[in-house]
């Protein structure tokens, strides 16, 4: 009687045996109830399955998928981020840390309210939270506009709000709101009838960049308009929409005097007077 097979042995770790058993199962090549190597091994030289690469994606393209998992699941879509990060994990050329944050990040549930901030806002259904801010006083807000918007390193619920006692922003910008998800307290989100607003209030501001900063700045997608100034090289105008004084500040600050707000004079008043609060701090004697 002839031989059905050759008989090939295996020299490998108990380890890459059991990964060898995993990919036999995920396959479904099975002996009774165990899996089949030797059919994996079988299906390997027939090229029923193919063998490819699983260490020659790039550094660019590990950092730009693992940045998406941040913003598709600020934005909600939570779904899709665990998809990306599963992906993610599949791959060879991940750094032991990035592959630890990325099993944390799975293995972390979503604070309930958060999920059902994000239904709502995918869902364009108005609703009403409690909020305690950094003196830890009590609000509570009626929202028909949310979106997650990463600040500075945290997440924010940057909404459109029917209050507007409290708000310290120019009149126009009034409604709009900017609250730190970590300050929402659990159990107090309740959907409210309504319209759901189109977006935030905005207004729009003129801006002169000036020297090495009009030929290194980088257009945002708030920006209406970006050009050089008539009659000069060296004068970048940008038109931009502005949603919240507070942050456009932090931003305006950081460039100094290369960086100039024109229009309108509500903002540019504003900017006078931190100006002035700080050259007054600075002129005080020690």
């Amino acid at each position: 009687m002839g031989r059905r097979g050759q008989s090939v042995t295996l020299s490998i770790s108990e380890q890459d045996k059991a990964q060898l058993e995993q990919i036999a199962q995920e396959q479904g090549m099975m002996w009774g109830d165990r899996p089949n190597i030797s059919r994996l091994v079988e299906a390997i030289a027939r090229r029923e399955l193919l063998i490819g690469r699983n260490n020659d994606w790039s550094d660019v393209r590990i950092r730009e998928l693992n940045q998406a998992i941040r913003v598709l699941h600020d934005t909600g879509y939570t779904q899709i981020a665990e998809t990306i990060a599963h992906l993610l994990l599949e791959r060879g050329e991940l750094s032991d840390p990035l592959r630890r944050d990325i099993v944390h990040y799975l293995e972390t549930p979503l604070i309930p309210w958060r999920q059902e901030i994000d239904r709502y806002i995918l869902q364009q259904q108005p609703f009403q939270l409690s909020y305690r801010d950094a003196a830890d006083r009590p609000w509570v807000f009626t929202i028909r506009y949310a979106k997650i918007t990463p600040h500075e390193q945290r997440q924010y619920l940057d909404c459109w709000c029917e209050q507007t006692a409290g708000n310290q922003d120019i009149p126009e910008l009034a409604h709009n709101w900017c609250l730190r998800l970590d300050r929402i307290p659990e159990a107090v989100i309740i959907p409210i009838e309504g319209e759901w607003h189109p977006n935030l209030d905005a207004v729009e501001v003129e801006i002169n960049f000036y020297r090495r900063l009009a030929f290194a700045y980088q257009a945002k997608p708030e920006d209406i308009s970006n050009e050089w100034l008539a009659n000069t090289s060296e004068v970048r105008r940008v038109l931009r929409r502005v949603t919240s004084t507070f942050w456009f500040f932090r931003e305006v600050f950081r460039y100094g005097e290369d960086c100039e707000v024109i229009a309108p004079s509500a903002l540019r008043d504003r900017i006078w007077q931190k100006v002035q609060a700080l050259t007054d701090l600075y002129n005080a004697p020690i």
